[in-house]
């Protein structure tokens, strides 16, 4: 498992890709712990010309700092879920950090 720290300012955005394993079956999901309000992530979508079938896909994901001071922890999971006992194929995990916005 992957742990990655970044700083981001207040309104500032944070693009994270991921390796996709959509034909296998499996899908990318995300919990946010720590003080959950300080970010919101959302996943981009493909360019239409990247989604060849059978093919594993890159998953963009950004992550916006919302509240300044706040310290989140986003852990990314790579699961099937058809079979939500099964352990993740991969996990990443990324430690945020919101600092106030320069002006």
């Amino acid at each position: 498992m992957e742990v990655r720290e970044v700083a981001l300012a207040a309104g500032e955005s944070y693009e994270l890709r991921l390796t996709g394993r959509g034909a296998r079956g499996y899908v990318w999901t995300w919990q946010v712990t720590g003080d959950a309000d300080a970010v919101s992530v959302s996943e981009a979508a493909p360019a239409p010309a990247e989604m060849l079938p059978g093919a594993s896909l890159e998953r963009t994901y950004v992550v916006h700092g919302r509240c300044p001071g706040g310290r989140a922890r986003i852990r990314f999971a790579q699961v099937r879920p058809p079979y939500p006992q099964e352990a993740p194929y991969d996990e990443f995990v990324l430690e945020v950090e919101v600092r106030a916005a320069k002006g």
